[in-house]
């Protein structure tokens, strides 16, 4: 279930690089994104993992921005031949790519004009009319360009361009959640489970098995924007368990 509140916002995530699908590099960047983003009322809907060929990457681009309010990306603004990001989303909007001449003084002011390779000058552009993401790392800035949002995929310099955005973006509503675990079977509470979220539509319900200390169990998550609605629906959920002959192990409640 996605939320359907005009408070909340949805966002899209492409990930782009070869590195990842091949399983040479750990993609540790989408929990972080999803995590930050859910702190701000932003509800992360789709994330694509895509190789580095300019047709995957406008195709992805395209479509994702026509479903989402946000699009976010990572990898593929470096200086080696295969960063083709910048260039193929200026492609996506039909923007001519450009040199910047603000990105171009930031790499100068890092690196030094006798340092400023070729290659590293390739990071000032960026497509046309583009406004640039500040990279505090290492220069190399990112760019916006209406609701796309380009980083680097190194997960420090992305953090660093992504706190930067969160300044920038329009939030919603704070998203609560709380989380019941017990020793119940998914099967055992699946009808229940079902006539619950009837009841409350606006609080999205995941059920996510667990195994610990040898014994199955099942850990119950419920999220919503409306404090009261959640406190229901989760002592709704608590009694359910009891209904069963279970006692919830733990309940943890967090405003996120």
């Amino acid at each position: 279930m996605v939320f359907k509140n005009e408070d909340i916002y949805s966002a899209a995530l492409v990930i782009i690089g070869n590195e990842i699908l091949a399983g040479r590099t750990h993609d540790t960047n989408t929990p972080w994104i999803a995590e930050r983003l859910t702190d701000y009322g932003i509800v992360l809907g789709e994330v694509r993992v895509i190789s580095d060929v300019e047709e995957e990457i406008i195709f992805s681009v395209n479509e994702l921005r026509k479903k989402f309010d946000y699009v976010f990306t990572t990898g593929g603004i470096g200086p080696t031949h295969d960063d083709i990001t910048a260039e193929s989303i200026a492609k996506a909007f039909g923007k001519e790519l450009v040199r910047d001449e603000r990105a171009s003084q930031m790499l100068e002011e890092h690196y030094g004009i006798e340092e400023l390779t070729p290659p590293r000058a390739k990071m000032s552009l960026i497509p046309m009319g583009a406004k640039l993401i500040p990279n505090p790392v290492t220069a190399a800035p990112g760019f916006i360009i209406e609701n796309v949002y380009v980083m680097a995929g190194v997960p420090r310099i992305m953090q660093a361009m992504f706190d930067h955005l969160l300044g920038m973006i329009k939030a919603g509503k704070p998203i609560l959640s709380n989380t019941v675990a017990c020793n119940l079977s998914e099967s055992t509470v699946a009808t229940d489970l079902t006539v619950l979220q009837e009841q409350y539509p606006d609080v999205q319900l995941g059920s996510y098995p667990h195994y610990r200390g040898g014994v199955l169990g099942l850990s119950l998550v419920l999220r919503a924007t409306n404090k009261k609605n959640l406190e229901n629906a989760t002592e709704r959920l608590i009694e359910i368990i009891k209904e069963h002959g279970d006692e919830p192990r733990a309940l943890s409640i967090r405003s996120t």
